[in-house]
């Protein structure tokens, strides 16, 4: 079984507004929470930093840590071109907000833009299920 550990930010701005990244790896795209993996030997919560950089331009504060989902995909239903078995998904979310940067879109990586949204509309969006997690975790839905 193969395993991915991964780092992600939940950004709200005083509007109500989250801010989410355009994931377009794979046989699908959705918008998802901006994150990723974490490299190895990293903190977390650097890689939360690093991984929002990389996909929407600004640089954040982790306020805290909000929950940590775990979640196996069976080999079937993995993206991956060819998947040798089934993918531990370890997904840890955090409470982060901006302190800096500009908004821009991530060039040559697994997202290919980033948008500030409405809470209100997010049910209405074409998005992964780790969005309606962790605003759960965040007590926002």
């Amino acid at each position: 079984m193969d395993m991915r550990v991964a780092a992600y930010a939940v950004i709200i701005d005083p509007d109500d507004r989250i801010l989410l990244a355009h994931w377009n790896e794979g046989r699908r795209a959705a918008w998802t929470l901006p994150g990723g993996g974490l490299e190895a030997g990293e903190d977390p919560e650097h890689a939360a930093r690093r991984e929002v950089r990389e996909e929407t331009g600004y640089r954040v504060s982790v306020d805290e840590l909000l929950g940590i989902h775990s979640r196996v995909i069976p080999a079937g239903r993995r993206l991956a071109a060819d998947p040798t078995g089934p993918l531990h998904a370890l997904r840890i979310v955090y409470a982060a907000r901006v302190i800096g940067g500009k908004l821009r879109n991530e060039i040559g990586g697994s997202t290919d833009r980033a948008d500030w949204f409405p809470l209100s509309g997010v049910t209405t969006l074409q998005r992964v299920k780790l969005v309606d997690i962790a605003l759960k975790m965040a007590a926002r839905i």
